[in-house]
């Protein structure tokens, strides 16, 4: 049985008791019957009575808590409905009373979620609708009297957030823009004039409206400052050239320049104004020395005639330039003509200092190959001679490499000017072409002439012997405490060889030959004649004339004929 079941059958035995109990004492007292029966009946009717009332109270009850269900899921419906949330599910078996406490906890916990979310709503609207004012921007578009779902309320912040970094954006852009503003008005010693560029460079940085338009327009004022800062400059540039020009053409003296250097720096307008007004002077005084002016500028064209590399026929081609009649005009024609120059030369700038390079390095080239064949370079003090050869392999390898580039480059050159690129008159490849050729016989010849020495020395070796004037003895004189030795000739494979001049002669030219490096040299073999000398031991003058008178008969067929070169090897 259930408790309540239990409770009801103990009330029920405890009414049953109660009026035994009473029965009992009436019957003691001896209340006759018809009195117990009325007394019984009281008593019935206050027990029901009792009964009765509570029954009714508990009704009530009931009714209320119906009631307050009905309600609090009507409310909840609403709730869900404004909060874009899913409806309260109920729980089923469950009690009224444990209902509506589900129910009415779930409507506390959707309140209390609906004032959270409007405060966030109102919260996220008061800042949107201080960044529109800074922004001028239009408001996020929510109302503020529904309730907003999370996924609007995350939509507005969002918004919030992004309209926050725009305006950091365009504040750390105007103030760019203002400080540029600033600097350009200064540059060109200009005030603000409109009431938008005082707003800009006079109002506080806060008040400054944020607008896209406010922004754009601002950027057209720095971009219009700034082109006139750019026109000023090109004129101060233009004009300080021009002047520079005209003083070295009229030898304005270093003190006049001097005085006016500070306008040579600067683009202001006092500048500009300065720079003006000394080229005016300087014109005219260029038309008070004409014929100074016009030959300090052929001079300059002259120059650039070098620069360009123009041939003598491209150089005649300007007739002005030849003129005697100093006037206006002829020195007009040369002022176009050295613009024309100077913008050619910078034009193709590139190609016509790679072209210098390659004359630079290739004079040192030579220089260094000269250096290479003298007898001198051997007194190597500091290894100079050593840094000498490194570099020289160096530029033997590096010209051909320049050569391929600027070969490239003429290539491109000669396909947009549409005629060749000539180097004083000639096309630079065959230029290169023929300094090497020329290079090439140089080298030949040096060493047909080193083979033609060698071999009037090993003839005059042969004749005269080894031995230097210098140490040679007088005639006559002998030789105190030494003892005389037999003059003989020196044979291989007995001993040191004597000192001559053939020996040093072949190093020499062993040394200059393997310093060389343009191919098609050619090499002599050397006679079995030289391995010797026929008088590097006649001790006295008597023992020398023998010797000569010996070998006469021979000399004729011993000694080597000097080398002659042959007409293909001298052309």
């Amino acid at each position: 049985m259930r408790k309540s079941e239990v409770l009801a059958a103990d009330s029920v035995a405890c009414l049953t008791k109660a009026l035994c109990h009473l029965k009992d004492i009436w019957e003691e007292i001896g209340i006759p019957e018809h009195q117990r029966l009325q007394r019984t009946d009281v008593v019935n009717k206050h027990i029901k009575g009792l009964l009765e009332m509570m029954i009714s109270e508990e009704e009530s009850l009931k009714k209320s808590v119906k009631n307050s269900i009905v309600t609090s899921r009507k409310q909840l419906e609403e709730l869900c409905l404004e909060l874009q949330l899913p409806m309260f599910e109920e729980e089923v078996g469950i009690s009224m009373l444990q209902l509506e406490k589900d129910i009415r906890t779930h409507l506390e916990v959707l309140l209390k979620e609906k004032t959270q979310r409007m405060q966030k709503l109102k919260s996220l609207m008061e800042q949107d609708l201080e960044l529109c004012d800074i922004l001028c921007s239009i408001p996020y578009g929510i109302s503020a009297e529904s309730i907003p779902s999370l996924e609007q309320l995350e939509n507005l912040h969002q918004h919030n957030v992004s309209q926050t970094a725009e305006k950091d954006r365009r504040h750390a852009e105007f103030v760019d823009l203002k400080r540029q503003v600033i600097l350009c008005l200064g540059d060109l010693e200009q005030v603000p004039e409109t009431s938008f560029e005082k707003d800009i460079v006079c109002e506080d940085e806060e008040a400054f409206c944020l607008s896209r338009e406010n922004i754009t327009s601002l950027k057209l004022l720095l971009c219009q400052l700034q082109e006139r800062k750019v026109e000023n400059e090109s004129l101060c540039e233009a004009l300080r050239e021009r002047i520079q020009g005209l003083w070295d053409r009229l030898q304005v003296p270093q003190e006049e320049r001097e005085a006016f250097s500070q306008h040579m720096v600067a683009s202001k307008k006092s500048n500009l104004e300065a720079l003006q007004a000394e080229a005016q002077r300087l014109d005219d005084l260029k038309l008070l020395n004409i014929r100074n002016v016009t030959e300090a500028i052929r001079s300059e064209i002259a120059l650039f005639w070098e620069k360009c590399f123009f041939s003598t026929e491209q150089r005649q081609a300007f007739l002005p330039y030849f003129g005697e009649d100093f006037t206006e005009e002829l020195l007009g024609f040369h002022d176009a003509e050295i613009l024309r120059l100077k913008q050619h030369f910078e034009e193709h700038k590139e190609l016509f200092e790679g072209v210098h390079h390659w004359e630079e390095s290739w004079t040192l080239f030579r220089d260094l190959e000269k250096k290479a064949t003298d007898p001198g370079r051997f007194n190597n003090r500091g290894g100079q001679l050593l840094k000498e050869e490194k570099h020289r392999t160096e530029l033997q390898k590096s010209l051909p490499k320049l050569e391929k580039k600027l070969k490239s480059q003429i290539d491109v050159w000669e396909s947009e000017q549409g005629r060749e690129f000539l180097v004083n008159g000639r096309k630079f490849l065959q230029y290169v072409e023929e300094q090497w050729e020329l290079h090439r016989m140089e080298k030949e010849k040096e060493k047909q002439d080193r083979h033609l020495k060698k071999s009037r020395q090993t003839e005059e070796d042969m004749l005269y012997g080894t031995l230097t004037p210098n140490k040679r003895r007088l005639l006559g004189t002998p030789t105190p405490n030494k003892t005389r030795k037999a003059p003989a000739a020196w044979t291989p494979g007995r001993g040191k060889p004597p000192r001559g001049a053939l020996q040093g002669c072949n190093k020499e030219n062993m040394s200059q030959v393997k310093g060389a490096t343009v191919s098609g040299a050619l090499m002599t073999p050397a006679s079995p004649q030289l391995n010797y000398s026929i008088s590097s031991v006649a001790s006295t003058y008597s023992q020398f004339v023998d010797l000569i008178n010996t070998e006469s008969g021979r000399s004729s067929e011993t000694c080597p004929r000097p080398l002659t070169p042959s007409k293909s090897q001298t052309s």
